[in-house]
């Protein structure tokens, strides 16, 4: 049988425009052949830095451009964050981040997240204990690896905690355009820009493989980490940088963003509903957008012994303890940006028939 992978949070082949970098390649050559194949500086490529900031209703200063989100949530890191320092982290939260924090050395506080986002009352409660964050990562918008939002009310109370004991909000927000369903909530750096660093990336909605993310915080902070860009990598992909801008002003970005969006909802929705009758002990909440859903299965649930014998069947998912300091045995991540409604089906079917094994081996123990 065809391999079916749930693991990788990227998107296939048939909803990326290719046509439409094709063509934005050919004017970023022809439309500043200087300016694409320069050096440039570690700010990034110039009209794309302005087109950034227009969207964002802020200053150029306040925007940053990188070689992919993950380069700028280094470079932040690397400004903000000393060995032992207190930094909050969503419980679970992207993998990669718990990786990139604790090899600086960071103090890494999980405060768990709810189904509308991480649990303020649970964070108040840590800061009146004592804890003294630097920094507090969260993904607001269909997090990775759960698929839920921070709701507008918990919002709110995150900057009031921010304020009241001068910690940054690293707002890290590559999924925000991916809404399918809902109302679409401001960002926490609108609402209050000097308490929020705001980071976002072209790989969801144009395509992964462009590497162009960036930067939106105080102006005193984003000239530090040009400083600390320019002393890693002179500049970045001014290539890259000067098609994404050229996608972007085409409308191109747009288009393509409304194409992602109706597969994504049709791949979630079909996803939600083989779950709901193929594997009814998976318990989940239905996303608005994004990538990912989180499932959680009964307690005593070998997970490991799942992931094996989902193998042995072609299906591969994330474990959920990948996405926490400890814990998260009984859950496991399913990625559906990569896979079509019919392989969602038949992946789901494995799925349930590996999990029924693994449940009858325990039960027979």
């Amino acid at each position: 049988m065809p391999p079916i992978s749930f693991a990788r949070g990227a998107p296939s082949l048939d909803i990326v425009d290719v046509e439409g970098l094709k063509a934005a390649a050919q004017r970023a050559f022809t439309n500043d052949p200087g300016g694409t194949t320069a050096y440039g500086t570690s700010i990034g490529y110039v009209p794309l830095r302005e087109w950034i900031a227009q969207e964002h209703g802020v200053e150029p200063e306040r925007v940053l451009v990188t070689n992919g989100s993950m380069q700028a949530d280094a470079f932040l890191f690397d400004a903000l964050v000393q060995s032992g320092d207190t930094v909050v982290v969503e419980r679970p939260t992207y993998d990669r981040t718990l990786l990139s924090l604790r090899s600086r050395g960071a103090d890494v506080r999980p405060v768990e997240l709810e189904h509308d986002g991480i649990d303020v009352a649970a964070l108040d409660r840590l800061l009146r204990s004592g804890a003294e964050p630097t920094l507090a990562h969260i993904i607001p918008n269909f997090q990775n690896p759960a698929g839920y939002t921070l709701s507008a009310e918990k919002r709110i109370r995150l900057l009031e905690l921010a304020r009241d004991h001068g910690f940054t909000i690293f707002e890290d927000d590559p999924y925000v355009a991916l809404r399918f369903s809902g109302e679409r909530l401001p960002t926490m750096v609108s609402m209050d820009p000097e308490s929020v660093v705001y980071a976002s990336s072209f790989s969801k909605t144009v395509c992964p493989g462009i590497r162009v993310g960036y930067l939106v915080g105080p102006e005193d902070l984003i000239a530090r980490i040009a400083k600390l860009a320019t002393s890693s990598y002179i500049s970045p992909n001014m290539v890259a940088q000067s098609i994404v801008h050229e996608f972007c002003v085409s409308g191109a970005l747009e288009r393509s963003i409304e194409t992602v969006k109706e597969a994504l909802e049709e791949r979630a929705n079909t996803l939600c509903e083989t779950l709901e009758r193929e594997w009814p002990d998976a318990r989940f909440v239905k996303p608005e957008g994004g990538y990912f859903l989180w499932v959680d299965l009964p307690d005593g649930t070998d997970v490991q012994a799942l992931f094996d014998a989902a193998a042995a069947r072609d299906v591969q998912f994330v474990k959920g303890s990948d996405f926490v300091l400890e814990g998260a045995e009984n859950s496991l991540r399913l990625a559906y940006s990569g896979v079509t409604p019919e392989q969602i089906e038949d992946g789901v079917k494995r799925l349930a028939d590996a999990y029924a094994e693994v449940s009858n081996t325990a039960n027979a123990v």
